[in-house]
């Protein structure tokens, strides 16, 4: 199972090295593939309350929606974020952030967001739809142990004040 992360582009890159023609335009379009298939598996999934789609004609860049899952301080509200994938996905981890304002531990001013899935603990079987749903998971229940936002770490635990200072940040 070791193999799941092996990055297919730096064995081509080795391949190169002894001669071979192989290499980014294969890569690009296995990606290309992947990414059309994660689309489809995204739309015929019913997942309530996610769904992404790529931005203009460009298959390395979508624009996801995620809503506060129910009976959460997020519930009612619905976050943009945005996916850039590189040309190593999904051996290597798309970049995700919030366009919406996400006032939360575990997202920073930028839209950045602190999610083990997203760095150190990525795996080749992760997918957009599991990306968004870990996303949506972690609204509802943050890791206040490595938060980016201290302010908002601060006031989870009182979560009439939090909910108070989310929706006064909140922007549709």
């Amino acid at each position: 199972m070791a193999s799941q992360n092996m990055d297919p582009e730096a064995a081509s890159s080795t391949a190169a090295l002894k001669g071979n023609e192989t290499g980014g335009s294969a890569a690009k379009g296995s990606v290309t593939k992947r990414l059309q298939q994660e689309l489809m598996t995204l739309m015929m999934s019913g997942d309530k309350g996610i769904s992404a789609f790529p931005e203009s004609d460009n298959l390395f860049k979508w624009i996801g929606t995620i809503d506060g899952a129910q009976g959460t301080v997020y519930e009612g509200l619905r976050y943009k974020l945005s996916f850039e994938f590189p040309s190593g996905y999904p051996y290597k981890a798309p970049r995700v952030k919030f366009i919406t304002h996400c006032f939360h531990p575990n997202v920073d001013d930028q839209g950045f967001i602190c999610l083990d899935i997203l760095k150190d603990k990525w795996s080749a079987l992760y997918d957009v739809r599991s990306i968004l749903l870990s996303i949506q998971s972690l609204l509802g229940e943050p890791n206040n142990e490595s938060p980016l936002n201290t302010t908002a770490a601060g006031l989870w635990d009182n979560q009439e004040a939090f909910k108070a200072h989310l929706m006064s940040a909140y922007e549709n």
